[in-house]
């Protein structure tokens, strides 16, 4: 059996010089700096590490586990040991999803360029693998199953690593299958017998049922055939003709039945298993929206004290933050400034324990990470808490280190009627803060003589309104708004929220008001209605409990329901709350924005999140929850032990469409679990629904232990035949682990005759 290596990695030198080893110093902290071993594996796809060259190994991380590579210099970690290692040495490795990143110090540059330069070739294979190689898991299987590396597997380690794999089969039926492979009848697997060995495993009957269904000889889908299926499963419609060419040519593995416009099992397979056959429709993966209507008509991805990376108490404050929330589609960030030693301000959560970061290296980060993601708009959310000095300072950052990305006046220079849209405002940061005076003020000042100007900038301090009730201990030293930062706030002026008539009557298009989510909650409550109005022309931002000091998570859907556009997350923790919320901004290119439905940008709304009535069209969802493939196991370590999956469907929206429901379990089987249980949903408001797909191991102990799972809006469901990739509490791929299903959408209630 050939190694990954051999077999389908370009073989590189600094790959090679990776498998000899390196002894490098492994940075958690100023205090931990230790020296390890790190060895590429001949398997070219995992990282091993030991105390001492030639002592116990033990895995460190998968190169698929890999993101990114970046320079040392780009490090605020080894940047502050600069004095004690030279950052040329230096390099870090940046993990999907919410993994702590590995800073390394090698003990030449050249070393340290050989592991940078391997690592990212590695990852950029990986990452171009196309689906076919992926799907190839047999390679890795042989190597885990086969415990004594001699090339070759036995009927007992066959065993063994069927509890690898997560399934408990019958021993006679697992020797059939094994001898059947066992061509040369040498008693053991090798090369080719362990290939048909897997794939006689991994043999979808389900799939297969379905494929004779609309076949006439059971051995191929005509193009008709193919049709018919398109059109009257996976309800494609008018397109289905044009769909089927595209499809038997994108799928389908034999040149002949190309050209004969036929599909096979195994292309059927492979399109059922493909982003086309995947539950979320590929319609809304791209931009797809119209942008270019008013910021307060959009939902934005929004981050909570964006600076931790842990707990709001004596968490660690980071630029890597900002990093990983603007990478992963976060549109508005938070900074809270206070002023620092030095006359430089610091970054941090007053009155914590969390450390602190210079102000200057947020904006350097915002400005290098803003427009990575996504070309919109990025709002710079500011709790300023500096004295007036320091404010200057802060104003000198924005402008001089954002330069043309910072927006510091209106776009034409000319008093809007309305907020400007995300296709205007592309690759613009924006601030939002309070304010000293109006935008109309600011405008007609514009007009004025440049000394006038200087004279208002060298005038005296200025103090802003009192701050709202939830901020009585800073009373005593009200802050000073300074004049150069207080003009840098364009669009997004904070003011403090009274009541929807006070804000109607006194407030303006461009401020906007910040809420916690119990007062938000309690508004939505009392006044569900007026609070979809105000958010119909206004922006709104909610953001969570100040008794959330773990860092935890509110459900961001009942704020959602009421038009709140930046309903603010604390994205470092993961969970259900999060999975809601990147399950909404999956669509629209990941873009961080995502418009609201039509009745929420309507300031003459009927609305009422709390009591939706007519003239919403409400649906009728049946899933057919039929089988599953290769689901992990949650503790990979426990050789023996297979889970018991059984599938739950859960449903948020309004009030009286939440809801879940769930399958039996299914015993001993997390290789390919069959359920074929339908269920059955009844929502009001569609357009609202976001759908999570969660698999858990059954455990009457413990109310079930989680494998993985899959959020997405029911807007972008597409019906009929359909694979659920799962993703795992982290948000990243548990490929190849997926669930097969059948959705179909009717129109109106069930019992409902209109």
């Amino acid at each position: 059996m050939v190694s990954l290596m051999q077999g389908r990695l370009p073989i590189n030198q600094d790959v090679l010089l990776m498998q000899k080893g390196m002894l490098a110093r492994k940075v958690r902290s100023k205090s931990w700096k230790k020296l390890r071993y790190f060895r590429l594996q001949d398997d070219g796809m995992t990282v091993w590490h030991a105390r001492q060259a030639g002592g116990k190994a033990k895995p460190s991380f998968s190169i698929s586990d890999v993101e990114t590579v970046r320079e040392g210099h780009e490090s605020e970690l080894l940047r502050s040991l600069a004095e004690e290692f030279p950052l040329e040495q230096g390099f870090t490795i940046v993990f999907h999803g919410r993994r702590s990143n590995l800073d390394l110090v090698a003990n030449s540059v050249e070393e340290a360029q050989i592991w940078m330069q391997g690592l990212q070739h590695l990852v950029d294979f990986v990452t171009s693998m196309d689906q076919k190689e992926r799907l190839d898991q047999y390679h890795d299987w042989f190597q885990r199953g086969d415990k004594n590396q001699d090339g070759r597997m036995s009927f007992p380690e066959v065993q063994r690593l069927l509890h690898l794999m997560n399934v408990e089969m019958d021993q006679e039926y697992a020797l059939q299958l094994f001898q059947a492979a066992d061509t040369s009848q040498s008693g053991t697997l090798e090369g080719e017998e362990f290939v048909e060995f897997y794939k006689a495993l991994t043999k979808r009957p389900e799939v297969q049922e379905v494929f004779e269904n609309f076949s006439a000889d059971g051995q191929k889908l005509t193009l008709l055939e193919f049709v018919d299926f398109l059109r009257e499963e996976q309800k494609e419609g008018e397109r289905a003709s044009d769909l089927a060419l595209e499809l038997i040519d994108r799928y389908e593995p034999s040149d002949s039945g190309k050209v004969r416009h036929v599909l096979s099992l195994d292309g059927f397979l492979s399109y059922l298993c493909s982003k086309d056959g995947d539950v979320f429709n590929p319609a809304c993966l791209p931009i797809y929206q119209d942008m270019t209507q008013p910021l307060n008509h959009y939902y934005i991805n929004s981050s909570h004290n964006t600076y931790l990376v842990g707990d709001q108490l004596c968490g660690q404050s980071s630029v890597e933050g900002y990093i990983r929330a603007l990478k992963r589609g976060c549109r508005c960030v938070e900074v809270d400034i206070w002023d620092g030693p030095s006359g430089e301000p610091i970054v941090y959560h007053g009155h914590t324990l969390t450390s602190r970061i210079p102000f200057k290296d947020v904006v350097a980060t915002v400005a290098q990470y803003a427009f990575q993601t996504s070309d919109y708009p990025v709002i710079l959310s500011l709790e300023n808490h500096c004295t007036w000095e320091q404010q200057q300072v802060m104003a000198l950052h924005l402008t001089e280190i954002l330069g043309e990305q910072l927006l510091s006046t209106t776009l034409d220079g000319l008093l809007p009627t309305q907020l400007p849209s995300p296709e205007e405002l592309r690759r613009k940061i924006l601030v939002k803060g309070k304010k000293l005076q109006t935008l109309e003020e600011d405008l007609e000042e514009e007009e004025e003589e440049e000394p006038e100007l200087e004279a208002q900038f060298e005038s005296e301090p200025q103090e802003l309104s009192p701050r709202s009730k939830d901020k009585k201990k800073d009373k005593k030293c009200k802050p000073i708004m300074c004049p150069s930062l207080s003009a840098l706030v364009v669009y997004l002026k904070a003011v403090s929220f009274h009541s929807f008539t006070h804000s109607r009557e006194h407030y303006r298009f461009y401020e906007t008001s910040s809420f916690s989510e119990t007062k938000a909650k309690s508004l939505i409550k009392e006044a569900g209605n007026a609070f979809v109005q105000h958010n119909a022309w206004q922006l709104s931002r909610v953001y969570p409990s100040g008794l959330r000091t773990d860092s935890s998570n509110y459900n961001p859907q009942e704020l959602w329901n009421a038009g709140c556009q930046m309903v603010a997350m604390n994205v470092q923790t993961a969970g259900l709350e999060m999975d809601i919320c990147d399950g909404l901004f999956r669509q629209n290119g990941g873009c961080g924005y995502v418009l609201k439905p039509d009745f929420l940008r309507d300031t003459q709304s009927s609305f009422h999140p709390e009591r939706p009535i007519s003239p919403f069209k409400a649906q009728t969802l049946l899933i057919q929850v039929i089988s599953g493939q290769q689901l992990p196991k949650e503790d990979m370590t426990k050789e023996r032990s297979i889970v018991d999956p059984l599938v739950r469907v859960e449903i948020f929206g309004v009030r009286p469409d939440t809801t879940r429901q769930e399958t039996n379990y299914v015993e001993n089987n997390g290789f390919n679990p069959y359920w074929g249980q339908t269920l059955c949903f009844q929502v009001l408001v569609p357009e609202l629904a976001l759908l999570r797909f969660v698999v858990n191991d059954y455990n009457w102990k413990t109310r079930h232990d989680f494998i993985g799972q899959y959020t997405l809006p029911w807007t972008c469901m597409q019906q009929g035949y359909r694979h659920i990739h799962l993703l795992s509490k982290d948000g990243t791929s548990l490929h190849p682990a997926s669930i097969f299903v059948h959705i179909c959408i009717r129109e109106g209630l069930e019992g409902d005759e209109s």
